[in-house]
């Protein structure tokens, strides 16, 4: 999701909800520790030059259960790291703890905000040797040969 879309959506919500990967929701007391942006200036496998920027949230729990974060309140946290950050309308990531740091993308679905798996992967797989999938194909589309292969013609 982009910072825009996330803001909008904030304008229509009172509760702010993270739902993690697995389906449970992060805890009702969680607290934006950061809004952040991160540049990422890096070389791939194939030895080009590549950069990405991204928005970054923290997403931090800690033991004052009665803690919860308004959308509006939210919204003028993301506003505030807009003006003194000069951040730019890009995808947002969110970091949240489990057994390590996860880094995270985001969806919206039914008015919570889902954190969704991320993936790597090689951006240079012409130059580092990766091969291409190859197609997958339904056993069953392919004619079985009893159909195909009659006694003496050749076939087999």
């Amino acid at each position: 999701m982009k910072l825009s879309e996330i803001k909008s959506v904030l304008s229509e919500i009172q509760e702010v909800k993270f739902i993690l990967p697995n389906g449970e929701p992060v805890p009702a007391h969680f607290h934006v520790t950061e809004v952040g942006s991160i540049q990422k200036h890096f070389m791939d496998c194939g030895g080009t030059v590549r950069k990405e920027s991204v928005i970054n949230f923290q997403l931090f729990t800690a033991t004052d259960y009665d803690h919860r974060l308004g959308a509006q309140k939210l919204r003028s946290v993301i506003e505030l790291s807009e003006k003194h950050l000069r951040l730019e309308n890009l995808d947002v990531e969110v970091e949240y703890q489990g057994e390590t740091i996860g880094k995270y993308g985001l969806e919206l679905i039914n008015g919570a905000f889902h954190l969704t798996n991320t993936q790597t992967d090689c951006l240079a797989k012409d130059k580092c040797g990766i091969p291409q999938e190859k197609p997958k194909i339904r056993m069953t589309s392919l004619q079985s040969q009893e159909s195909s292969c009659t006694p003496g013609s050749g076939c087999c």
